[in-house]
């Protein structure tokens, strides 16, 4: 499957490197670039990529002002936010917004290229250790107050409760099916239907839906 890619950066030196690097990968087309959030925004409207990849800080609109207008819009596009872990203190909002992941400055050029492709396929990329100490980190510095309720999630199951609050954690399908003892397929396909219960795009949503239900115990 060819992906088509726009890459949103401010500097033009992250955005050439981005370029080059997938220049050498048939599967992936770079087919725009923006160096602010406005930019982005038209791009996606002009061209319709499959993949953003979205720095946070820009000029005037920022990533996740822009993630949010391109998720509220028509386009199929899926967002991947590029971060430096250290600086950047908008997460959540980013997760709020619609994003599908989020990638490293400075992180492998290969876990880059994979995280590309993984988001373009529809899965949000929340598993690896890197993405679940960034979400646990700004999720638990942020301004939402989970509500810490022990009902349960309106119109969900017992059974995807649990799912939800380990896919909250950043536990893959894999490792939901592990904790839970039931098989992969099962897992998917109860996250599936939380996806679909829940009015949420992807797993990135449903990671907000388990922090502002209080789901997910944040590490101290």
């Amino acid at each position: 499957m060819m992906v088509r890619v726009v890459l949103a950066d401010d500097q033009p030196l992250v955005r050439s490197g981005l370029r080059v690097l997938m220049a050498d990968h048939p599967d992936l087309d770079v087919v725009g670039e923006a160096c602010t959030g406005a930019e982005a925004v038209q791009l996606v409207r002009e061209v319709n990529p499959d993949v953003v990849v979205m720095d946070i800080r820009m000029p005037g609109m920022d990533g996740i002002e822009a993630t949010r207008l391109i998720m509220a819009g028509p386009a199929t596009t899926r967002v991947l936010v590029l971060t430096t872990f250290d600086e950047d203190d908008y997460v959540y909002g980013a997760l709020r917004a619609g994003t599908s992941g989020f990638m490293v400055k400075g992180m492998a050029l290969d876990d880059i290229l994979a995280a590309v492709r993984v988001v373009a396929a529809g899965d949000a990329l929340l598993a690896p250790g890197v993405t679940r100490r960034l979400i646990a980190d700004f999720v638990g510095r942020s301004e939402v107050v989970p509500e810490r309720s022990s009902r349960p999630v309106e119109g969900t199951t017992e059974r995807e409760r649990e799912v939800l609050t380990l896919a909250g954690s950043g536990r893959s399908n894999t490792e939901i099916a592990e904790d839970l003892f039931i098989t992969v397929a099962i897992a998917r396909s109860h996250v599936s239907r939380l996806l679909t219960k829940l009015g949420a795009r992807d797993r990135g949503q449903l990671v907000v839906t388990a922090y502002e239900k209080g789901l997910v115990t944040l590490p101290h």
